[in-house]
C-alpha cells in the first residue's frame, strides 16, 4: 500500500477537514465582528464527499482524522459525516475540535455516532471577558459542554487557549488549574496577528511561549500543593 511521507521521511497519519468556514462566535482574534464572507452551498463539500475523500485517505495510512471549521458543529449534517468517518476500515480516531457553545445538546450524539475526543477552545473563565473576546455565546454553556463531554465518555479533552497580553494573561494559572479538579488538559497558544483580524497592531499582545511557561512553572504548583 502507498503511505504518505514527509520530506524528514516521517509517515503522515493525521487528517484535518474543515468541514465549513461558519461559526457562531466572532473571537476577536480569528475574525472581524461582522464576520467574513462565506462560500456559498455549492461551493462546500457535501457529507458523502468528505467520507469519500477521506475513505482515501484512510487507504494512504491515515488512522486519525480532525474535524475543524469554523465551528464545525453548525454544520448541518455533522452527526452524520462522524458516523461515516468512524466506519471507515483504518480510521481508529475521529475527534472534533469546537468551541463547545453545542456540546451540551450534542455530546450523547455525538459519542453514539463514534467521536473519540473532543478539543474545547476557552480563552477565559470568567462571563463578562468571555463575551468580550467570543463577542457572543455564553461562557456556561461552554463549561456545561465540557461536562457533557467528559460524561458520555469523550476522551481525552483538551481546552485551547489563546492567551493575549493585556486581555487574558491573569487567567494561566485559573486556566492551568482546571487540570488538577478535572481529567482535562490545557495547552496554552500564543496569539497570532494576522491583517484584517482587526490586530493590525497584533505584537503589542503576543506574549511568547517561553513567559506563558515561565508564569506557569512559578506559580502552578505552589497554588496546587
Amino acid at each position: 500500500m502507498t503511505r504518505l511521507v514527509d520530506p524528514f521521511g516521517r509517515e503522515i497519519t493525521y487528517l484535518r477537514v474543515s468541514v465549513t468556514d461558519r461559526c457562531n462566535f466572532r473571537c476577536i482574534y480569528c475574525m472581524p465582528e461582522g464576520g467574513v464572507e462565506l462560500k456559498s452551498h455549492s461551493d462546500i463539500l457535501r457529507i458523502e464527499e468528505l467520507a469519500r475523500i477521506t475513505n482515501i485517505a484512510a487507504g494512504l495510512g491515515i488512522t486519525n482524522v480532525r474535524l475543524t471549521g469554523g465551528e464545525p458543529l453548525v454544520r448541518q449534517g455533522i452527526i452524520t459525516l462522524i458516523c461515516f468517518l468512524s466506519e471507515i476500515p483504518g480510521i481508529t480516531d475521529v475527534s472534533i475540535t469546537t468551541n463547545g457553545m453545542l456540546l451540551p445538546r450534542l455530546a450523547s450524539r455525538l459519542k453514539e455516532a463514534g467521536l473519540n475526543r473532543v478539543n474545547v477552545s476557552l480563552d477565559t473563565l470568567k462571563s463578562a471577558r468571555f463575551k468580550e473576546i467570543t463577542r457572543r455565546g455564553n461562557l456556561k454553556m461552554v463549561m456545561d459542554g465540557l461536562k457533557a463531554a467528559e460524561d458520555v465518555g469523550l476522551s481525552p479533552i483538551k481546552i485551547n487557549t489563546v492567551v493575549m497580553k493585556g486581555i487574558n494573561d491573569d487567567e494561566i494559572i485559573d486556566m492551568a488549574m482546571l487540570t488538577k479538579n478535572h481529567p482535562w488538559t490545557v495547552r496554552f497558544i500564543e496569539f497570532m496577528p494576522f491583517w484584517n483580524n482587526g490586530w493590525e497592531m497584533g505584537s503589542n499582545y503576543v506574549l511568547p511561549i517561553q513567559k506563558i511557561r515561565h508564569q506557569w512553572d512559578g506559580n502552578f504548583y505552589s497554588r496546587s500543593n
